[in-house]
């Protein structure tokens, strides 16, 4: 058994990092340490648990089985120390210094980034947010289990049990160009056998299981054409007579920007909730719970502002 006595403990902090960020360089930047540092500690590291820990890829280092073992089992243990340490000096977002990483795959997600920053710039200036905007974020619920990413903004929830509140809701009003021909029309049923769609192509197996989205694929309209981004729905609709669903947050944009109507033969969706997801580990953690209710009023101002305009 090992003996914690010959463990020095101030290394651990610097494999999390290196786990979690996938880079040496990033790591080093993250713990305020120089590149040389973080791999003379690593290198420790290696002795200790007889490993390499770490293998060189293109880009960045990939976690060896062991350290995949290490991390399963340090990451809830190093949770709970900052959590203790966090609670017995009181969270103040003024001074706190602390990093997260958020994902938010909403359409709107680069501007809720933007008013995240604003917010964040007022309050706690000395806490920094970095963001993943991609539509599906590359293996989402193990990022959100090993701490890369400390919260996600979407409504598709991932894989697993996780905290959640619902920031707002969203839903899907059908649009096209001004001019379109079945602008006039009321018939739903007329509509649908006489025109065609563009549609937003499924991110993941599952991905409309909440009303408001089922609702739209029982419509079982003749699509034309799928894409990947709603904004590419825009520019399609705008520029054809196919027919595509807009977020509500997106319809002011889409009427200023891009000339496009809703069709009164359509029924707007159900709400659709957009949900803020995270770790159950993340729970106590003062400065998370602040992040997060910042972060839920970024996404209202953005998506009620701008279906508002």
């Amino acid at each position: 058994m090992l003996n914690l006595r010959g463990v020095d403990l101030n290394l651990l902090p610097v494999f999390e990092a290196a786990y979690e960020e996938r880079s040496l360089s990033r790591a080093a930047a993250r713990l305020a340490m120089t590149q040389p540092a973080v791999s003379h500690a690593l290198n420790r590291l290696r002795g200790m648990f007889e490993d390499d820990l770490f293998v060189r890829q293109a880009r960045g280092v990939a976690p060896t089985p062991v350290a995949e073992l290490i991390y399963s089992h340090l990451r809830d243990a190093m949770s709970s120390i900052r959590e203790a340490v966090t609670e017995s000096r009181g969270f103040d977002p003024a001074t706190s210094r602390r990093n997260f990483f958020v994902a938010i795959p909403h359409p709107l997600g680069p501007l809720m980034a933007v008013d995240l920053r604003q917010r964040l710039a007022r309050s706690a200036p000395h806490v920094r947010v970095e963001f993943s905007t991609r539509s599906r974020p590359i293996e989402l619920e193990q990022s959100l289990r090993d701490g890369r990413f400390d919260a996600a903004l979407d409504w598709l929830s991932p894989v697993g049990t996780w905290s959640e509140r619902v920031a707002f809701d969203e839903g899907l009003v059908a649009m096209v160009r001004a001019g379109h021909p079945m602008l006039r029309q009321r018939s739903l049923e007329a509509v649908l056998q006489s025109s065609e769609f563009v549609s937003l192509r499924r991110r993941v197996e599952g991905e409309y299981a909440s009303p408001g989205l089922s609702d739209w694929e029982r419509l079982r309209a003749r699509i034309a054409l799928e894409v990947s981004e709603f904004v590419e729905i825009l520019m399609v609709a705008a520029a054809s007579d196919l027919i595509g669903p807009v977020p509500f947050s997106m319809e002011a944009m889409a009427r200023r920007m891009f000339d496009l109507r809703p069709l009164r033969a359509f029924p707007r969706t159900p709400p659709i909730p957009i949900k803020l997801l995270w770790h159950p580990r993340r729970d106590a953690d003062a400065a998370h719970a602040y992040l997060r209710d910042q972060l839920c009023a970024s996404a209202r101002a953005v998506a009620i502002g701008r279906a508002a305009g």
